[in-house]
């Protein structure tokens, strides 16, 4: 069975949405940077958020405020930062093999 819902529209997403490409201007206004925008499933880009250090937990309160997350958001999101796992694998080195094959082992 699929984690995710079918029913869920796509969202138009960020497509690079980690903490590096968030910052504020100098009227500590958000700014997001380095857009690789398209259209999918709104868990990618939040999933992303958690990689690489990941954002404030205010960020993803104010979230789910606006926009509940799902009761399974947690397996949403590591399956989604699969992709992005695997590209940082082939690009920096094995140090990312470990959780790879953690997410893969929870939905073999």
């Amino acid at each position: 069975p699929s984690i995710f819902n079918k029913e869920q529209k796509p969202s138009l997403l960020h497509g690079d949405l980690w903490s590096g490409n968030f910052m504020c201007n100098e009227n500590e206004e958000p700014v997001l940077i380095d857009t690789a925008v398209y259209f999918g499933h709104p868990s990618i880009d939040l999933a992303m958020t958690t990689l690489f250090g990941g954002f404030h937990s205010g960020f993803y309160e104010a979230y789910n405020y606006h926009s509940p997350f799902p009761s399974n958001y947690k397996e949403q999101w590591e399956v989604c930062n699969l992709y992005p796992l695997l590209i940082h694998l082939l690009l920096f080195g094995r140090s990312y093999l470990s959780q790879i094959e953690r997410t893969l082992h929870n939905y073999h």
